[in-house]
């Protein structure tokens, strides 16, 4: 064995997974001492002591293991999911007070189809707020109305699947109380109750957004043009909304 193969020996232990991994790569010398086990034992010591108590209890190498549990393993691919948007119409109803001030059965593809044409004069907050990957589901109000911060504004959510006649609920009479002046949404939110065929899946919530405009800045009064629906808890794809919503307690 040369010289060099021992400053190798040396001075492989002291080094992080990465770069063991990179000198396996540099040439054959250096892969076939690399990949000697012991040195992955000393990677597997120093993040996982524990495992080294019991020597010779694992099945696969600490090259192995090393490998597959050091990082955080990347999202497999959802399956297709078993509901679509043509299956679902939602139910939306707000009140200010006493009043009624909007209730729409909205079918599903006019959701997930979204708002095409912002109205002039939207900020530039809104658009990129739209604009950004996470998925919502959006729909235009028309006519628009006006509301007030002051006022207490409440919301309820129903959805409908028609596939099977079933509905659930997603916000159920919940306040609008935050506000997000940087995309200009007044918002309320409700956690979901999902069928107890998923006993551990909790505190997940529904977010209902107000789309607005400042109608007058000093009173508080704003110009509502849309209406966003997401469920950025949990779900950041069509496909995985669509997920979420299969897994609801439907009634």
């Amino acid at each position: 064995m040369s010289s060099f193969d021992e400053v190798l020996k040396a001075v492989f232990p002291f080094l992080d997974g990465t770069d063991l991994a990179s000198c396996m790569v540099v040439c054959k010398q250096w892969r076939e001492i690399a990949k000697d086990d012991y040195f992955w034992k000393c990677l597997c010591a120093r993040r996982w002591p524990s495992i080294c108590k019991r020597p010779n209890s694992f099945r696969v190498t600490y090259y192995k293991l090393y490998q597959t549990f050091h990082r955080r393993q990347q999202r497999q691919a959802l399956l297709p999911p078993r509901l679509c948007f043509e299956d679902l119409e939602f139910f939306i109803d707000m009140w200010t007070e006493d009043n009624l001030i909007f209730s729409e059965v909205v079918p599903g593809p006019i959701l997930e189809a979204g708002i095409k044409n912002l109205p002039p004069g939207v900020s530039e907050g809104i658009r990129l707020h739209l604009d950004c990957p996470q998925y919502k589901m959006t729909l235009p109000v028309e006519p628009r109305f006006t509301v007030a911060f002051s006022q207490n504004l409440t919301v309820s959510v129903l959805a409908r699947r028609k596939d099977s006649d079933r509905v659930a609920c997603i916000i159920n009479n919940s306040d609008f109380g935050y506000t997000d002046r940087t995309s200009n949404r007044f918002m309320a939110y409700e956690y979901l109750d999902f069928s107890p065929l998923y006993p551990f899946i909790s505190n997940t919530r529904a977010w209902i957004s107000l789309l607005f405009m400042d109608k007058d800045q000093n009173e508080g009064v704003i110009d509502v043009f849309g209406i966003e629906v997401d469920f950025c808890d949990a779900a950041n794809s069509k496909e995985e909304v669509l997920w979420l919503l299969d897994m609801l307690d439907w009634k």
